[in-house]
């Protein structure tokens, strides 16, 4: 899913065919980046699903140049953002995918992990729901799949400006929302996905690190 095209959370068009940007990625690669260091891989292919503007992708690919990186998303618009975006890129930033979350068969084999940035409170249940599934199909044994954005979490009072986020995005439509951490995890383990750590981010955010059961 897109990101909010709202303000304060919107996405804004550059010069050139299509090329677009978040000020949150502008914000948040380098923090993000450092999880992802301890966290992937150091060769393998990473599955980018919900790539929105594509910043992130191009960031990670030039980061990790050991890692193939496979930007995704199933607006018409993200893809061709990503698409501009990759015109900068390293040659290990692959040409950019169509894929929806909630397809039940996606157009990638294998995948050594899978990242999802600020996609599974901006969409419906369904999106979560089908990222799992997918992942499960997808990521090799052990492979990693990583989150990150705002969380609920049991027993943890909320920021408020995650309060007045959660606000925001049910009057923009109400299947989406904040999440909770617990219940994600409950349906990831249905999955054969066990959280194993999570960290706390700026601004209020959190990164989730599952991984699939060996062989």
């Amino acid at each position: 899913m897109a990101e909010p095209s709202l303000p304060p959370y919107g996405v804004g068009d550059l010069p050139g065919a299509g090329k677009r940007e978040a000020p949150a990625a502008a914000r948040n690669i380098g923090p993000i980046g450092d999880v992802l260091a301890d966290w992937l891989p150091e060769a393998g292919t990473v599955l980018e699903i919900a790539s929105g503007t594509g910043e992130h992708a191009l960031a990670y690919a030039r980061r990790f140049p050991g890692l193939d990186w496979l930007p995704t998303d199933p607006d018409t618009e993200a893809m061709a953002s990503i698409a501009a975006w990759r015109d900068e890129g390293p040659s290990n930033l692959l040409p950019p995918q169509r894929i929806d979350a909630t397809d039940a068969a996606w157009p990638v084999a294998t995948a050594d992990a899978i990242l999802c940035i600020n996609m599974v409170h901006i969409s419906p249940w369904d999106s979560a729901v089908g990222l799992v599934a997918g992942a499960a199909r997808t990521l090799r044994p052990s492979g990693r799949l990583i989150l990150y954005g705002p969380w609920l979490e049991r027993g943890v009072e909320p920021a408020p400006s995650n309060i007045t986020f959660d606000g925001w995005l049910k009057e923009r439509d109400p299947r989406f929302g904040l999440r909770e951490v617990e219940t994600f995890a409950d349906l990831a383990s249905l999955h054969g996905l066990r959280l194993v750590e999570r960290r706390t981010m700026p601004s209020n955010n959190l990164m989730l690190l599952f991984e699939r059961a060996g062989a």
